[in-house]
């Protein structure tokens, strides 16, 4: 099965825009209120952002919170994502918005990497990104990295599904959106050889090419982790993190946290 990289980059790619609702600026628009209403945005020492803002976006996708970061005023956007697919997107969308710097990295090196320790203002790693890292050690070393990251006053911003509690009969099914000339839908899978680790995702896109033509279905799966909230809120705290914010979204299974570095 392959990692959630390869599916993302061979498979997911192509309909991810579309998956989110089509439009990059719409979601850009909306994305940017959300950041401000987070607490999201630049120091501000007197009525113009501080000069040399950094913002880092792990795991950016096709690049609606860089682009929300850049119009919310930071001087520079790290857009990280290991799919070159979507990274490709973003540099064609943000061509003529230079704060926003798109980079192929891995999340699990991309901070040490890229950012000097105590620079950045804000990082944000949202989208159910954590739960794509290959192990729970793996998320608790990221949080390190968050911390080790962070600019004294600076914000972090994680949002991922809490999948510990498994779904069961239709209720596996998830309808992500529907149009004329394609739909998609996930299911979820809970099997026994990884116990309570990992959650089995198939990904279910069927497609026709003319409006009365013959539906194809497109399937791919790949695994994600299945991380508690408890847990999470756990290692933010040993790293040196904060919880300054906490949210729980429609359903109860999409949790966001808003950090600090702690004093």
């Amino acid at each position: 099965m392959p990692a959630a990289a390869d599916h993302y980059d061979g498979f997911l790619s192509e309909h991810y825009t579309w998956m989110l609702g089509g439009d990059l600026g719409a979601l850009a628009d909306a994305q940017r209120a959300q950041l401000s209403d987070w607490g999201v945005v630049p120091v501000v020492p007197g009525p113009a952002p501080a000069a040399g803002s950094l913002a880092v976006d792990l795991g950016c996708g096709p690049g609606h919170t860089s682009l929300a970061l850049a119009e919310s005023g930071f001087d520079l956007v790290l857009a990280v994502d290991l799919s070159q697919s979507l990274l490709d997107e973003l540099s064609a969308h943000a061509a003529d918005i230079p704060a926003v710097r798109p980079v192929r990295s891995d999340l699990r090196t991309a901070l040490r990497d890229l950012v000097r320790p105590g620079s950045a203002d804000a990082i944000v790693c949202l989208g159910d990104t954590l739960t794509h890292l290959p192990t729970r050690g793996d998320v608790a070393a990221l949080l390190n990295d968050i911390a080790g990251a962070l600019a004294p006053d600076g914000t972090a911003v994680l949002s991922y599904r809490d999948l510990t509690v498994p779904l069961t009969g239709t209720d596996r099914f998830l309808p992500v959106r529907s149009a004329e000339d394609r739909i998609m839908t996930c299911f979820l899978e809970y099997p026994d050889d990884y116990d309570d680790y990992t959650v089995v995702v198939h990904d279910l896109i069927h497609t026709r090419s003319a409006p009365e033509g013959a539906w194809t279905l497109h399937a791919r799966s790949y695994r994600k982790l299945r991380l508690a909230h408890a847990w999470v809120l756990e290692q933010c705290r040993t790293a040196g993190l904060r919880v300054v914010r906490d949210e729980t979204g429609p359903g109860g299974a999409m949790r966001t946290v808003i950090l600090r570095r702690a004093v």
